[in-house]
C-alpha cells in the first residue's frame, strides 16, 4: 500500500488507486505524513484540523479522530504502517516505497547526483515530477496546511520543473521544452524564469518575433500587476535577441542553470492565476468548453485563445464513476497489437457522448492509469478553438512533432485528441506506429473507426451509485451521509448529468450551511437557472447546451429545437405505427426524417432509447422548450 500525497490525499494499492473523501482523520492523516517519521505536536495537528479556533474538547475529539484513521487503515487494507502514539504528539512512519513525496525528494536527490550526466539527470527528474498527479491536498479541508504546507512543496516542484527546463534546453531540446513551458508561464505569470526559459526557447526554434512579444507581455505584466521592470538577465535576453546573437551551446539561461528558483522573482512571492498549486496544469479558464476535464468530472468553462495547443496531460482530482469504461480502456490501450496489425497502425480508442457527459475527464484520467506504457510521453492536444471552431490537422501537427520528435525509437507515446469535430482532424496525424490515440468527440465518428479501427465509448449518464459518490467525494462523506435521501434526489434533479452535478456541488460548497434537503427545493423550483454559478456565467448547464446547440448546422439547429419542444412521438423514427411511443399522428406534427434523427444522435444530443428509437436528456429538453418560449415571447413582441 502506497500513499499517495502529492495531488488529491489517495490510497494506492498497485493500479488501484482510491481517493480519500474529505473528513477529519483525512486532515489529520495529511499533517501526519507531510513530516512523515518526525513527531508531530498534539497543538499543532489540533490547528491544522480544527483551524485556529478549536473547540475546548480539541485534544480528546484528537485522540478520537486517530481512532477513526485507524479504523480507515483496516477498512482500507493498510499494513506495515501505524499510527503512534508519542509523547507530545503522534508520529507516522514511511519511506520512498510507501510515500510519494518521500519518493519524489529521494529521486530529486538522485537526480543531483548526476548533474555530470545531463540526459540521466534529466530522466530521473522527470520520474520524480510522473510523481504529482494533481492540484495538491485538493481533498483535505485545512485551511492551515494549504496556508503554510502547500505553497512549500509547490516550491520544490517549481524547481524541479525549472531544472528540467534548463536541460532540455542545454540537450538542444527547445520544441520539447516548449511544451511545459507554454503552460507554466500561464499557470504562473509572476514566474520569470519560466518566462525566460520560454521566450529562449522560441528565440533557439527561429520564432525571434514570438519570443520578442512574448517579452513585451510578460512586462506589460509585471508592470501592471507588480509595478516592477523585468529582470536584468530577461532584459538582457531581449537584447541578444534584438542583436540576434547566439546564445551559444547552453545560451544564457541553459543547462548551466545561471538563475535557480532562489534567484527569481516570482518563485515563491508571486502565484499565478492558479494560486499555490501543486502540479503544472492548466488554471480553471483554461479547460475545455465541450466536457468536464477537472475536479469532480470537472466544471465547463469556455477555452481561452491564449491556451496551448499541445500540453502535458493534467491529472483528474477526485475522479469518480466510470470504472468499467476506465478499465476497459486502459486494457486496449496496454495490450499487445493484434498479429494482423505488424505494428503498422496506431491503436485508436473513441470515447463520444454529449457535451458536459465527462469525455475528457475519462480521458485524462486513463492517461494517467496507463502512464507506465508510455515511456515516450503523454499528450493533450485540443483539436477546438475557444468559439467552437475546428483547429485544422495542420495547425497542431508541427506542435506535435516537436513535443514527440526527441522521443526514444521504439518507445510508445500516447495522445488524447480532444473535443475532435471530424474524422479529417484527425486522420493525417495517425501516422506513427510508435502511437496509441484517445479520441473524444461529441460525434460518432463512425467513419474514423471505419478506417483505421479501434474501440468506441459512447458515455451517458451516471448511475445513481456514480451520481452519490461524486456527492460524496465533492461534498464530504459527513454532509452527504447526514441527509441521503436528499443527496439522492439532488442527483436525481440533475438528471444524473455529470456537467450538472459539479455546477451543483460548486454551488453547494459555497453555501456550507444550507441543508440538503432545503436545496431540493431550492433545485426543484428551476433547476436550468440554478444550475449556474452566479459569479460565472460560463459555468453553466444553459450556457453548455447553448455552445453545442452553436456548433451545429443551422437546419439541424432548429430541427432540434423542434423535436424537443413538441410531443415525445417525434422521436419514435418516420413511418412508425407499432405503438403510442413511436406513432407519428398524421396531421399532427409533420414526420422528422431519419437522416436528421440520426445526424442528432452523431452530435451526441439524442440518446438511444426507449421510449422508441431516441430520446432526450431531461435537462436538455427542458433547455429547449425554454429556448422556445423565450424566442416565441421576443416574436411576439415585435
Amino acid at each position: 500500500m502506497r500513499f499517495q500525497l502529492l495531488g488529491p490525499l489517495a490510497l494506492a494499492d498497485g493500479p488501484d488507486v482510491v481517493v480519500l473523501q474529505p473528513s477529519k482523520p483525512v486532515i489529520l492523516l495529511a499533517a501526519l505524513l507531510l513530516h512523515a517519521n518526525s513527531t508531530v505536536s498534539a497543538e499543532y495537528l489540533q490547528r491544522a484540523v480544527w483551524g485556529e479556533d478549536q473547540p475546548a474538547t480539541a485534544r480528546a475529539a484528537l485522540q478520537t479522530c486517530v481512532l477513526r484513521l485507524r479504523r480507515l487503515f483496516t477498512k482500507h487494507g493498510v499494513t506495515g504502517t501505524s499510527i503512534e502514539a508519542v509523547p507530545g504528539g503522534y508520529r507516522i512512519t514511511a519511506g520512498p516505497p510507501t510515500l510519494d513525496l518521500l519518493g519524489f525528494r529521494d529521486q530529486v536527490r538522485r537526480a543531483t547526483a548526476l548533474a555530470g550526466d545531463p540526459e540521466a539527470e534529466l530522466y530521473t527528474l522527470k520520474d520524480a515530477l510522473s510523481l504529482w498527479q494533481g492540484s495538491l491536498l485538493a481533498n483535505v479541508r485545512s485551511d492551515v496546511l494549504h496556508r503554510d504546507e502547500v505553497p512549500r512543496l509547490s516550491e520544490e516542484r517549481l524547481r524541479a520543473v525549472e531544472r528540467v527546463c534548463d536541460l532540455l534546453l542545454g540537450l538542444g531540446r527547445c520544441g520539447e521544452a516548449l511544451v511545459d513551458l507554454w503552460t507554466a508561464t500561464r499557470v504562473y505569470p509572476g514566474h520569470e524564469r519560466f518566462h525566460e526559459q520560454l521566450i529562449e526557447a522560441l528565440y533557439r526554434t527561429g520564432r525571434q518575433s514570438q519570443a520578442l512579444a512574448e517579452y513585451r507581455r510578460v512586462k506589460g505584466f509585471l508592470l501592471d500587476e507588480l509595478g516592477v521592470d523585468p529582470s536584468p538577465s530577461l532584459r538582457q535576453l531581449e537584447l541578444s535577441i534584438l542583436r540576434g546573437e547566439d546564445l551559444g551551446a547552453c545560451g544564457g539561461s541553459g543547462a548551466g542553470g545561471s538563475r535557480g528558483a532562489e534567484g527569481t522573482r516570482g518563485a515563491a512571492g508571486v502565484r499565478g492565476a492558479a494560486g499555490a498549486v501543486g502540479a503544472l496544469e492548466p488554471a480553471p479558464a483554461a479547460l475545455d468548453p465541450g466536457s468536464a476535464p477537472q475536479g469532480v468530472q470537472g466544471v465547463v468553462v469556455p477555452l481561452p485563445a491564449s491556451a496551448p495547443v499541445v500540453g502535458p496531460v493534467p491529472a483528474v482530482p477526485h475522479f469518480t464513476g466510470r470504472e468499467a469504461e476506465a478499465a476497459a480502456m486502459a486494457a486496449r490501450l496496454t495490450a499487445p497489437p493484434p498479429p494482423d496489425a505488424g505494428g503498422q497502425r496506431p491503436l485508436t480508442v473513441l470515447v463520444s457522448g454529449a457535451p458536459g457527459i465527462g469525455k475528457s475527464a475519462l480521458a485524462q484520467r486513463v492517461a494517467h492509469l496507463v502512464r507506465d506504457s508510455f515511456p515516450a510521453g503523454r499528450l493533450l492536444v485540443r483539436m477546438t478553438r475557444a468559439d467552437g471552431h475546428p483547429r485544422m490537422a495542420d495547425e497542431v501537427a508541427a506542435e506535435m512533432a516537436a513535443a514527440l520528435g526527441s522521443g526514444r525509437a521504439g518507445e510508445r507515446a500516447l495522445l488524447v485528441l480532444d473535443d475532435v469535430v471530424d474524422a479529417d482532424q484527425v486522420r493525417p496525424l495517425l501516422t506513427s506506429p510508435d502511437l496509441a490515440v484517445v479520441v473524444t468527440s461529441r460525434m460518432g465518428l463512425g467513419g474514423l473507426i471505419a478506417t483505421h479501427g479501434g474501440w468506441v465509448h459512447r458515455l451517458t449518464a451516471f448511475t445513481e451509485a456514480e451520481s452519490y459518490a461524486l456527492l460524496l467525494a465533492a461534498l464530504g462523506t459527513e454532509r452527504v451521509e447526514a441527509e441521503p435521501r436528499a443527496a439522492r434526489h439532488l442527483a436525481s434533479l440533475c438528471g444524473h448529468f455529470p456537467a450538472a452535478l459539479r455546477i451543483l456541488t460548486a454551488r453547494l460548497l459555497t453555501r456550507p450551511g444550507l441543508r440538503l434537503g432545503d436545496a431540493v427545493e431550492w433545485l426543484g423550483d428551476d433547476p436550468l437557472a440554478r444550475l449556474t454559478l452566479t459569479d460565472s456565467p460560463d459555468h453553466s448547464v444553459s450556457g453548455l447546451f447553448d455552445r453545442a446547440l452553436g456548433r451545429l448546422d443551422p437546419r439541424l439547429s432548429e430541427a432540434f429545437l423542434r423535436i424537443g419542444s413538441g410531443p415525445p412521438e417525434l422521436l419514435g423514427g418516420t413511418g412508425s405505427t407499432g405503438g403510442p411511443e413511436g406513432a407519428v399522428r398524421k396531421g399532427s406534427h409533420p414526420p422528422v426524417p431519419e437522416d436528421v434523427l440520426e445526424q442528432l444522435a452523431d452530435a451526441g444530443l439524442l440518446e438511444d432509447g426507449p421510449p422508441g428509437p431516441y430520446r432526450i436528456h431531461d435537462l436538455l429538453r427542458a433547455h429547449l422548450r425554454r429556448t422556445v418560449r423565450i424566442r416565441n415571447r421576443r416574436t411576439e413582441k415585435v
